[in-house]
């Protein structure tokens, strides 16, 4: 299936889309090119395939959630652009 200049401007309609002329040939070459790899993909079998979530098997690691204390405060302080009784101080934020 070819896509014409006009069925390209209306996508670019629909989305909001302002092309300019001079970039229509090069939005419709690309458009094409999307359009036959789809073509490829939904022409594959795909029967006996398993279904899956996702590229990989990954899943997320959690760890307990610990208060640790940091021993070397006035170090970490000497970081602070402003500061106010150990804690660093930032402008707020609404």
């Amino acid at each position: 299936m070819k896509v014409s200049k006009e069925e390209l401007l209306h996508i670019a309609d629909l989305a909001d889309l302002n092309i300019e002329e001079e970039k229509i040939d090069e939005y419709l070459v690309n458009l094409q090119k999307i359009l036959d790899f789809a073509n490829i993909v939904s022409r594959e079998n795909v029967e006996n395939l398993e279904a899956t979530i996702g590229s990989s098997e990954a899943k997320n690691v959690f760890r307990k959630d610990e208060i640790k204390v940091f021993e070397n405060i006035e170090s970490l302080m000497a970081n602070a652009p402003d500061k106010d009784q150990n804690m660093f101080k930032i402008p707020r934020v609404i």
